[in-house]
């Protein structure tokens, strides 16, 4: 029995080393203990293999058992202390999303970011108590909107001045054929609910104006550009460097698009290092005068919220200094450098 106590210390110890996380590891012992089992069941008594490895299948189940009791055990308290942190929490009139606390309902709902050591509970625990604007309701905002509720991320703002119409559903897959001539916040808005009634959403049916942006921005940690016009996209920037906000920006046309983060507050560029003026006349057209293939903002947009989810948890590198540029038509990826300027009109030295 103590060689089998030595192995499994050995492998829980090659697991900490790989950082293998807690589920492979116990998956490991668990492996380990099945192996014991059918050494005892299958070989004589007096065999070889069955004296090192304890010599009594008995001694083997009834350490099973109270193992699993002790774990059982351990599901139970989990259980037991995430409802009374909900009861908590409801004595004093606050919802899981402000007191940053997760229901059992949660836990499980997000068991695949917590496994990721890069986020576990702690970064999953940030993104429930984040807030992100998405400017846009449309191609790029469709996916982000989608996968920033899947993720738990807690409150969710959502700008958008225009209703649902059928030519929208080739790419903007958050709406539905019935949501036509609804706000596409509120369509927006019951679709991420019913994906995830425990996030916060808050539509905003107007346009973005230099009037109110500053004031928006400022309610939030992050701030995605999921618009396709250059006036709009001026506007975010400007309102973004002025209040200290990042901003993960998307574009796509026809068969290409790109992604990036601007960033001046972290010596990233803004957008007006990178486009220093406006397009000339036709230069930058629109999808809805370009066409775009309807998979193209899927893709932009789940690499959108993808950079999302990672600034928020602060897991791996994001896009700050680099656009990722993906060109549909080809299969093809490329990543280029884009520096901050000291000249820039809009955030030249504000972070020295």
């Amino acid at each position: 029995m103590v060689w089998v106590f030595a192995l499994a210390l050995g492998l829980w110890g090659l697991g900490v080393l790989m950082k293998a996380p807690l589920q492979a590891r116990f998956l490991m012992l668990g492996f380990l203990y099945i192996g014991v089992l059918l050494v005892q069941i299958v070989l004589p008594e007096g065999h070889a293999a069955r004296e090192a490895t304890g010599g009594s299948l008995g001694e083997w189940l009834v350490l099973g058992g109270l193992v699993a009791i002790a774990l059982g055990y351990r599901v139970i308290l989990r259980q037991i202390k995430a409802r009374a942190s909900l009861v908590e929490a409801a004595r004093e009139g606050k919802n899981p999303a402000q007191t940053g606390t997760f229901s059992a309902g949660e836990l499980e709902r997000y068991a695949r970011h917590i496994t990721l050591r890069e986020i576990g509970g702690p970064g999953q625990k940030k993104l429930k108590n984040a807030s992100v604007l998405v400017v846009g309701a449309g191609g790029l905002g469709s996916p982000v909107l989608f996968y920033l509720a899947a993720a738990g991320v807690g409150t969710i703002g959502v700008i958008d001045h225009d209703t649902v119409d059928l030519s929208n559903l080739q790419r903007q897959i958050i709406h539905t054929d019935e949501a036509q001539g609804i706000p596409k916040v509120f369509s927006a808005e019951a679709r991420m609910k019913a994906l995830n009634p425990h996030i916060t959403v808050k539509p905003y049916h107007r346009k973005l104006t230099d009037e109110i942006a500053e004031e928006l921005f400022a309610e939030y940690d992050l701030i995605i550009d999921g618009t396709d016009g250059w006036d709009i996209r001026d506007l975010i920037n400007r309102a973004a460097v002025a209040t200290g906000k990042p901003v993960v920006s998307g574009a796509i046309s026809a068969w290409e698009g790109q992604v990036t983060i601007y960033d001046p507050a972290n010596d990233a560029p803004c957008m007006a290092c990178v486009f220093p003026e406006a397009p000339q006349p036709g230069m930058a057209a629109t999808c809805s005068e370009t066409g775009v293939i309807g998979a193209l903002p899927g893709t932009v947009g789940a690499l959108m919220a993808g950079e999302a989810i990672k600034e928020i948890a602060g897991a791996g590198e994001g896009l700050r200094g680099r656009i990722l540029i993906f060109d549909a038509l080809y299969a093809e990826t490329r990543i280029i450098r884009a520096n901050r300027r000291d000249d820039c009109a809009v955030c030249g030295g504000q972070a020295d």
